[in-house]
């Protein structure tokens, strides 16, 4: 665990919000950042999540606050727009420009839909949290999608908990409950639509698309019994506890949409399975993720800073 997950997420301490923007131009900006209270603080929120679900299924059952019951509704809207705009028959099987129109819809209405989930105080932070929300399902431009805006998601919700919609004791719903709720969006997207993977290894990389399920599932399994990490390789065990268990279902979802063996297709996952704990596989996820994701330039580039994330430190 690293020592920053304990460290309390800085409050909101203005009224006066922006619209966010990027601000990592080059690689010095990059190392700034990663040398910032920001940086820390964000890695401290992810961690704290990846902590509180140790050992926790998906579907276990946890409190909600009235938080989460307002988020949760949010996403499921988002998720039944993408039948309103079904892909058009093109040339081209990557890209598919139909995205463009849910896009705009999301675009258009993410700012209001956000101030449902705001208390009075907080309302104007809606348009600096829209961007956020808006960017973590993909480019309308390029029509892809990648870990860059999975971390964008994380983003809003770190801005969440800044503004105190989200507190310590949501921790656990907001992995098992809404995070698992993006994850089905973002899927439903990326076959729908085909959305190209943005700055994606290849076979080399851990996925095409996702990172977090990977790090968060993996903690989800730690001292689990009877499922090891070379469990992917057993089907039945993928079709009983993919929903279960959000490490299971990615190595699932990742078997549908790629044909031939793992070892193939994903050499990446099919290595980590050799590893005998799952601990040792969520620490090395961690470090994985802040030198994949975090520490890379053209994911970087595009993440979003604004009052809340800034990108120097000011709290």
């Amino acid at each position: 665990m690293d020592e920053s997950a304990d460290t309390p997420l800085p409050k909101a301490k203005t009224s006066k919000y922006t619209i966010p923007t990027p601000s990592i131009n080059t690689q010095l900006d990059l190392s700034r950042f990663l040398q910032s209270d920001t940086y820390n603080s964000f890695v401290g929120f992810v961690d704290a999540l990846n902590v509180s679900v140790r050992g926790i299924p998906t579907d276990e059952y946890c409190e909600e606050s009235e938080a989460m019951k307002s988020i949760l509704p949010i996403l499921n809207k988002i998720f039944l727009w993408i039948d309103e705009y079904p892909p058009i028959e093109q040339a081209m099987r990557y890209g598919n420009t139909a995205f463009r129109n849910f896009y705009d819809r999301l675009n258009e209405e993410a700012q209001e839909m956000i101030e449902w989930i705001l208390p009075e105080e907080h309302k104007d932070a809606a348009e600096e949290l829209a961007p956020y929300l808006v960017e973590s399902f993909g480019n309308k431009t390029r029509i892809d999608y990648g870990t860059g805006h999975e971390t964008c998601f994380v983003a809003w919700l770190y801005c969440l908990g800044c503004l105190g919609v989200i507190g310590e004791s949501d921790r656990v719903a907001v992995v098992t409950k809404v995070f698992a709720e993006y994850l089905k969006i973002t899927r439903k997207l990326q076959t729908t639509y085909y959305l190209e993977p943005a700055g994606s290894h290849g076979v080399w990389g851990l996925d095409d698309y996702q990172f977090i399920p990977f790090l968060w599932g993996s903690s989800q399994l730690v001292g689990h019994e009877e499922i090891r990490p070379k469990s992917i390789h057993d089907n039945d065990t993928l079709a009983a506890y993919g929903d279960k268990y959000l490490y299971l279902g990615s190595v699932n979802f990742v078997k549908q949409v790629k044909k031939g063996a793992l070892g193939e297709t994903s050499p990446m996952i099919n290595d980590i399975s050799g590893v005998a704990e799952w601990e040792k596989v969520n620490s090395g996820m961690m470090k994985m993720y802040k030198a994949e994701v975090l520490s890379k330039f053209p994911i970087m580039q595009h993440f979003l800073f604004g009052t809340l994330l800034p990108f120097t430190s000011t709290y």
